[in-house]
């Protein structure tokens, strides 16, 4: 029997009703629907795939036209200018809003590719990306806080936060990535699977089960999730502890065990506190879609939800987990290539072999001294993954955007260069740090005395000076800062408006469920678990806080209390747009160095306190976005917030206890450490980069840097906050150009240096393969591989490397030829003239000694 219709009176289309008899009978129906999917799939675009209708394909038989034509209308009003949302879609959905003759087809197609599209985005997801790697319904009753879901995270947390904190000061040092652990977790939960007791204990009221059952996807996540908010290690305890202690640097000698955990505490939990408030502007909205975490999502799906044999998917039948092993296992092979036995392959200069010794070729193509303009960069999939850990997870349109801003950064850096502007053309073109006037690495105590700027030493020295690409680093962070808190505060105003009327309403009204969006598929599973309320986290921040400002006013940091709440501050301003450019576009904008200038306007002279107030800033923010999205990757997986909010908790307090008894040992037990003389390589590069920060800004100070040497700079906040009002009104008038997106171009500038060009183009080649070939022609594949075999081939480099490391690198063992000789036998490998100019006659360029810039 045909189907009847009734005029839809709102907008003038027909509206599709299936009569009784065509309900008995949904196989029938749900096999027209896919026989239609397989006649249609190439003309629709590629929007959706067949696997993606059978999953939502109850749905699509029970919607009516009229809720479909609803659905639709409110993504085209929600969805306007969401740079994740697939164009073709858009374009679709138009048509379809204005009824079947626009849209150009029969009815029966019509109300087809309508009720598709609405269950899509009702009761799925819009984004191709997020049902790659996400289910459509939630099973409450599926095994989550578990006893050996809790052991497992904890003792990868140990494990990972153990081995990272001790190699942390060694150079090279070797760092265990959450991907890597990830990877370990399975079969430690499939060992409690197999070893556990079946059978409950009771402590008090509650009781738990020690072995549920089969290792569950749920469990996979949380306990990922613990690793991955705190394998990245504890600022304070990398940086802090170091500089403070020991005599090389500051030398305070009231860092008692007592003063590390107060201001690890307090410094860690600080972030988790953040997060947790910050969830309703940047977790819960749809269009934070926080595409780097997807990777994570798609590889413990491969390795604990097997796929059903038998599935060919655009030719492959293979599954995710078998693939994920032969890719690992793969590229554990294929890294001794570059990595150690055919370096060429990996810094793959070859421009500069036409002419190793002319410097100008080697200062634009060169991989290491140069900007790496060069078409083919490197076989080497670390490289293409250094900027991002998976480049993959990273949108096209955001990552060709940083592209174009770190290729326009590289004309700018060459035009400072080449016309010698600051002194730049004495010095390495993309040198990372600060240099002398002779073009040596700046040498901190040479103008010190007692932690302090000696001004007799530092007249006979040198100021610090900034290479090229340095420069552009540091003009683009200036300029970022401005542009990256106003411009998504235009753009998302409604979103950061409701998001903190709902904030406020949750603390007035703490036990008040959260309200799902009725075409959110993910909050409406997950308002059927208790929230975390507000003031669990606010009582978090507020704790975090408190401890802090005891540290600081019992022991003698010189750090007045209320330059932490004016540091905390500019944080809490800074989180929610920052983190709705990382949800929406991948990346991180950099604001490290907001603090350490705010201090040092604030505190001339002080590099402790420029040091501490500098930890809080960059450690806040960081912990911050490590723990929001880790939460948006729970949202995702469905676990319940009150799991997440104790997952979260009990492994940032074993981070804490581990960092700090690693740290100490350290210490007491490792002669020399962050010493040059260090005989096991503890030199501590990065503690040292750090002093040095706090030196510049804390005792020499942004006044003598930026009012004198670097006056640009200043007015870097000032382009940057009449940019971001100058775009948004341009985007008004021509909306096509919301496309671009200013932070996109801006991070590539702000990324640029110690990498280059070479590395963003590495990257590029991949993300255009996976994101817009793949993705475009082969969705279905993309959709099942693509995320799975990224994380395989990351993860792969990292063992691959830990194994050369202990086998070949420990006690060195050397392989020499000319595969791995001819990178750096040119001037590109350091051998030879690096700089444009040569010194002057006097020996140093810059300004007249005894007369540098001081505070007077």
């Amino acid at each position: 029997m045909e189907p009847t219709y009734e005029k839809e009176k709102a907008v003038g289309v027909s509206s599709f009703e299936l009569q009784s008899d065509d309900l008995t009978d949904n196989s029938s129906v749900k096999g027209k629907i896919l026989d239609r999917l397989e006649d249609s799939d190439v003309g629709r675009g590629l929007t959706v795939t067949k696997q993606d209708v059978l999953k939502i394909i109850d749905k699509i038989v029970e919607i009516s036209v009229e809720e479909s034509l609803d659905i639709v209308d409110y993504a085209l009003d929600f969805h306007e200018f969401d740079n994740n949302f697939p164009k073709e879609l858009m374009k679709r959905l138009k048509l379809l809003s204005q009824g079947y003759e626009v849209y150009g087809t029969d009815k029966d197609t019509y109300e087809y590719d309508l009720k598709i599209e609405a269950c899509l985005i009702a009761h799925f997801s819009p984004y191709a990306e997020v049902r790659a790697v996400t289910d459509i319904e939630d099973d409450e009753n599926e095994a989550v806080e578990t006893f050996r879901m809790y052991l497992v995270g904890i003792i990868w947390t140990i494990i990972g936060t153990g081995v990272n904190t001790f190699f942390y000061p060694r150079f090279p040092n070797i760092q265990l990535s959450a991907a890597a652990v990830q990877i370990f977790v399975y079969p430690s939960g499939r060992i409690m699977e197999l070893i556990l007791p079946k059978k409950s204990i009771g402590i008090g009221k509650w009781k738990f089960n020690l072995n549920p059952g089969p290792w569950t996807y749920k469990e996979q996540v949380t306990s990922t999730m613990m690793v991955s908010v705190t394998i990245a290690g504890a600022y304070f305890t990398q940086y802090n502890i170091f500089s403070q202690r020991l005599p090389q640097f500051y030398n305070n000698d009231y860092i008692s065990v007592g003063y590390q955990f107060l201001m690890c505490f307090s410094s860690q939990f600080f972030g988790l506190g953040m997060a947790g408030v910050m969830r309703r502007f940047v977790i819960y909205p749809i269009k934070q879609m926080w595409p780097t975490t997807l990777p994570t999502l798609a590889l413990n799906r491969a390795l604990v939800q097997k796929n059903q044999k038998g599935e060919v998917i655009n030719g492959w039948s293979i599954t995710r987990y078998r693939l994920f092993v032969y890719a690992f296992v793969g590229m554990v092979i294929y890294y001794w290539l570059p990595g150690y036995l055919f370096q060429a392959l990996s810094v793959f200069n070859w421009m500069t072999w036409i002419a190793p010794n002319n410097h100008n070729l080697a200062a634009v193509t060169g991989s290491t001294l140069g900007l790496g303009v060069n078409p083919i960069p490197s076989f080497d999939w670390n490289i293409a993954n250094n900027v991002y850990s998976n480049v993959v997870s990273v949108p096209f349109f955001s990552y060709l955007q940083q592209y174009i801003g770190a290729a326009i950064g590289t004309v700018l850096v060459c035009i400072f260069y080449f016309k010698n502007i600051y002194w730049s053309a004495y010095m390495d073109i993309n040198h990372n740090g600060a240099l002398d006037n002779t073009n040596q690495e700046y040498n901190i105590s040479k103008i010190l005395t007692n932690g302090l700027l000696d001004n007799e030493k530092y007249q006979k020295y040198s100021p610090p000076y900034y290479s090229a690409g340095y420069l552009l680093v540091y003009g683009s962070s200036w300029l970022a800062v401005p542009l990256s808190l106003l411009y998504p505060v235009f753009e998302e105003w409604r979103t950061l408006w409701d998001a903190t009327k709902d904030f406020w309403f949750a603390i007035r009204h703490p036990k008040t469920k959260i309200t799902a969006h009725k075409y959110d598929p993910f909050m409406r599973s997950m308002s059927k678990y208790k929230e975390v309320p507000d003031l669990w986290y606010l009582a978090i921040t507020i704790i975090s806080f408190v401890l802090a400002a005891i540290s600081l006013s019992i022991y003698p940091t010189n750090t007045p209390v209320w330059s932490l709440v004016i540091v905390a501050l500019a944080d809490a301003v800074c989180l929610p747009p920052l983190g709705i450019i990382q949800g929406v576009n991948g990346f991180q904008v950099g604001i490290w160095m907001l603090p350490e200038i705010i201090a040092g306007y604030l505190f001339p002279g002080n590099g402790v306190a420029n040091l501490i107030l500098k930890m809080f800033g960059a450690n806040i923010g960081q912990q911050a976005d490590t723990f929001a999205s880790n939460q948006k990757i729970s949202h995702y997986a469905r676990i319940p917030p009150r799991a997440t909010f104790r997952a979260q908790n009990i492994a940032t307090f074993f981070q804490v206890l581990v960092a700090i008894g690693i740290v100490n040992w350290q210490l007491s037990n490792i002669t020399d450490l962050c010493s040059p003389d260090n005989t096991e390589k503890f030199t501590c590069a990065g503690v040292n980069m750090i002093f040095t920060d706090t030196v510049m800004y804390g005792i020499i100070g942004p006044k003598i840097i930026f009012d004198t040497i670097y006056p640009m700079f200043r007015w870097g906040f000032l382009f940057g906050f009449l940019f971001a009002i100058f775009w948004f009104i341009v985007v008004k008038f021509i909306p096509k150009l919301r496309i671009i997106n200013p932070n996109s171009l801006f991070f590539g500038m702000q990324y640029y240096t110690p990498w280059n060009l070479a590395y963003w183009t590495a990257g590029l080649y991949v993300n255009f393969m996976f994101n817009y070939f793949l993705r475009r022609r082969f969705l279905a594949w993309w959709q099942k591989y693509a995320y799975v075999l990224s994380s395989a081939f990351s993860a792969g480099v990292v063992l691959s490397a830990v194994i050369i490391f202990f086998a070949v690198e420990y006690k060195p063992v050397n392989v020499s030829w000319w595969g791995n000789n001819v990178p750096y036998s040119g001037i590109d490998g350091g051998v030879g003239r690096q700089t444009l100019y040569d010194l002057p006659e006097r020996g140093y360029f810059g300004y007249e000694k005894g007369q540098f810039p001081t505070h007077n």
